[in-house]
């Protein structure tokens, strides 16, 4: 595959290079040249595939000259090892489930193939990397779980001091061993701002062996593709009407747009978001004008500056027009999230995390006002995770997993940070020193 910066002005390289580097040289995010569209006989035999099935099907046409597609499947195989169910609450409408892996939440797809995509191309006789990511809750843990132990590998957590959830901070600052949790003094938007700043730096790159493990990088995007177009299958020989993505980073849904590309059966996608609102102004005024993010009970989604809306606004050729065929928006307020948790809660017995709300949120508004005959919302993560948000909404504790309980118990490591690059360059050196 073929790969080319969102801003065209970096050299086009072969996926390896991209997925090695994280961001091009000139500061955009890498995209595939070209995307195929896989012909209807290919999605008819795709019906009741495994994940590594569809997986293979989608990424094979993409990676055929770098990697063969039998070590593909075993490698998604080995990834998506895990459930992601479709749970029908009424006629209208439907949950895909996407916390069901390690770390109860949707990032587990990308990160874990991603790893394996990493071990698979990484040249062992080249130093150790250090996966630099910064996260707004579930991406450090779902990234620090999937590299955990893997040998010449370090990862480096950034996370906003005091703005993830006890269940989630304890989920990488608790590993040790090559994981390194680092807080930051400020919010997500520094820690995003940190991590392209290091990328951007061509002699810290080298000297760090620095690779990416957040959104934008394209080894952790593509994977996504694969439970929407599961989704697709699932959900008929019909396109599915709508799909409600609770959008933060705008990576999930740059993942769904991808795989409508390709062919999957998804007419329609809603972009819910908190009131961290550049997305949908974007989509309204034509303009991305980033805000200092606002911190809310979804914390995940507190994003001022999303990234992979860079990547969506590739795709559409920045047509705004263009892109408000396929995609429309909507913005919720923390008091939206409490009442839509009670009335998923007291109306379908569903127990939601504050991610899965909004989703949810949007859906029922094109539902309500009649837009979509049918719809599916994403739920992105456990409600445990959230559990000191939904607990005293519903009346009642929601248990903790014993894998979310175990985390929970153990010892926090931490290394504490103010929001500059000087600051954080003495962990990334360090790493970068350990051979592992």
């Amino acid at each position: 595959m073929i790969c080319i910066s969102t801003r065209g002005a970096a050299p086009d390289v072969p996926f390896r290079t991209a997925l090695l580097a994280g961001l091009a040289p000139d500061g955009g995010l890498y995209v595939p040249s070209s995307v195929p569209v896989l012909p209807p006989a290919v999605w008819e035999a795709l019906q009741g595939a495994s994940l590594a099935g569809i997986g293979t099907a989608l990424l094979a046409p993409l990676l055929e000259d770098e990697i063969a597609s039998s070590r593909l499947h075993a490698l998604l195989a080995e990834a998506l090892d895990f459930p992601v169910p479709l749970v029908r609450l009424d006629e209208r409408l439907s949950v895909l489930e996407l916390f069901h892996g390690p770390t109860f939440a949707f990032k587990d797809v990308g990160a874990r193939v991603l790893a394996r995509l990493l071990s698979h191309f990484h040249d062992p006789a080249t130093p150790p990397l250090t996966v630099l990511v910064a996260t707004s809750g579930d991406t450090g843990g779902a990234v620090a779980h999937a590299f955990h132990r893997v040998p010449r590998t370090r990862v480096v957590v950034l996370y906003p001091e005091g703005q993830v959830s006890a269940v989630q901070e304890a989920q990488f600052t608790t590993l040790g061993d090559n994981v390194t949790a680092v807080s930051v003094g400020g919010t997500f938007d520094d820690c995003q701002r940190l991590a392209k700043e290091a990328f951007g730096r061509p002699d810290l790159r080298e000297r760090a062996h620095l690779t990416s493990a957040n959104s934008i990088s394209l080894g952790r995007l593509l994977p996504q593709m694969v439970y929407f177009a599961h989704l697709a299958l699932l959900a008929g020989p019909d396109p599915c009407p709508l799909v409600s993505v609770p959008s933060g980073n705008f990576g999930n849904l740059a993942a769904g747009l991808l795989a409508r590309r390709m062919g999957a059966g998804i007419a329609r996608f809603e972009a819910a978001t908190t009131v961290n609102d550049t997305g949908p102004r974007y989509l309204a005024t034509g303009r991305v004008e980033p805000r200092p993010s606002i911190a809310t009970l979804a914390n995940a989604m507190d994003v001022g500056h999303p990234s992979n809306l860079e990547r969506i606004r590739w795709m559409f050729a920045d047509r705004v027009e263009a892109l408000g065929r396929v995609v429309s928006a909507s913005v919720h307020t923390d008091a939206d999230v409490r009442s839509a948790i009670r009335e998923l809660d007291e109306r379908y017995g569903y127990i939601a995390d504050p991610h899965t709300a909004i989703a949810y949120m949007g859906a029922r508004r094109r539902l309500d006002e009649g837009s979509v005959e049918r719809a599916v919302f994403l739920s992105t993560a456990h409600p445990a995770k959230f559990g000191d948000v939904v607990g005293p909404i519903i009346g009642r504790a929601v248990g903790l997993p014993p894998a979310l309980a175990e985390a929970v118990a153990r010892p926090r490591h931490v290394v504490r940070v103010p929001p500059t690059l000087d600051a954080l360059l003495p962990t990334l050196v360090d790493a970068a020193r350990e051979r592992l």
